[in-house]
Parts: structure tokens; sequence; C-alpha cells
């Protein structure tokens, strides 16, 4: 690989690295603001540790689609799900966003980072509905497991990410369980 690919490969992941400071609604177990690069993290990990519930899928393309379906944020932040109703561009503006951060990237790496956000945005492709649960479902996680102010809303996670995590038993599964903590959380507020 020549001096100037490598380069701005670097390039990029300096300027990746924004993702670690951008904060989202919830919080962790401590109470302080996640980040989107921590929320990336965890979604990961969950796709890894169902990767064998999972083995119909293209599991590298997940993995994949997992690091990069975020990646948008990095400039202009996270908008949380409960709030996107007022953003009515945002998916637009986190595909500029997108080619923005990926612009010292080889063409080829840059194609693919944003095709795998493109599948990932459309929804359609069962690799992106199982990112697309996933997400939802480890949003949930972390909603439950968070230390959360006390006007925190738990009962929109109840019916949040459905068209996704109905559309698969192991999905199904998780969301059951997730709801049960959901429903204790909201007794306990």
């Amino acid at each position: 690989m020549d001096r100037n690919k490598i380069q701005g490969r670097l390039t990029f992941l300096k300027e990746a690295e924004n993702l670690k400071n951008v904060l989202r609604s919830s919080h962790t177990s401590k109470g302080r603001s996640e980040s989107t690069a921590e929320h990336t993290w965890r979604l990961a990990l969950l796709a890894l540790v169902f990767e064998d519930e999972l083995d119909q899928l293209d599991f590298s393309k997940i993995l994949k689609m997992c690091l990069v379906h975020d990646l948008g944020e990095t400039i202009n932040g996270d908008v949380p799900a409960i709030e996107k109703h007022k953003f009515p561009n945002k998916d637009a503006q986190e595909r500029n966003d997108l080619l923005i951060l990926t612009h010292s990237l080889d063409e080829p790496l840059r194609n693919s980072l944003l095709g795998l956000w493109e599948e990932y945005e459309a929804g359609e492709t069962d690799e992106a509905i199982a990112v697309k649960a996933l997400d939802k479902l480890e949003t949930i996680l972390q909603h439950n497991q968070g230390s959360n102010p006390e006007d925190f809303d738990y009962e929109f996670n109840l019916t949040y990410g459905e068209k996704y995590t109905d559309k698969h038993p192991l999905f199904k599964s998780i969301r059951l369980i997730l709801d049960e903590e959901t429903k204790n959380r909201m007794k306990e507020n």
C-alpha cells in the first residue's frame, strides 16, 4: 500500500475519533452520558455474542454495518430516537456528513463504507434488518442498565424498533426480556 493511501486512512481514523466525543441521550450505569462510539462498540459486541443464532446471514457484513451505521454522527452529533420527528432531514445530513468524513479515503474504501451505510439506512436486506434490530435492542439494553434522569421516558422503548425486532425469533426473544426489564424500570420510577 502506498504512503498516500495509508495517510488518507489515518486521517479518516483521526477524524472518526470524534465519535468518542459525540454524546447520546443514554447514560451508563454510573450516570455518565454514553458516547456514540461506546454504543457502536457494544452493538458490535451484541452481534458477536449472538453470531451463532445468525449463522444464515453474512456476519462479516453485519459487523461492518455495526461499525459504520452511526459514523455520520461524527460531525453533527446524535439525534435521540424520541426526537427524530423534529429532524426530517437527518438521514440526508448524516449521509452528507459521512461523505465529508470519508473524503481522505481511497475511492474503493470510501464507496464500500458508503454502500454499507446506505444498505443499513434502507433496512431491506436481511443483514441490515438484523443490524437495525440489534441497534434498537442495544439502545433499550443501555436505557434499562443506565442511571437515567428521573423523567426518562421508558415507555417509548416498549414499541421502539418493533418493525425490526419482530422480524426474527432471536430478536423477539431478546425483546421480550428487555421489555420485562423496561416495565420493571418504569415501576421503579
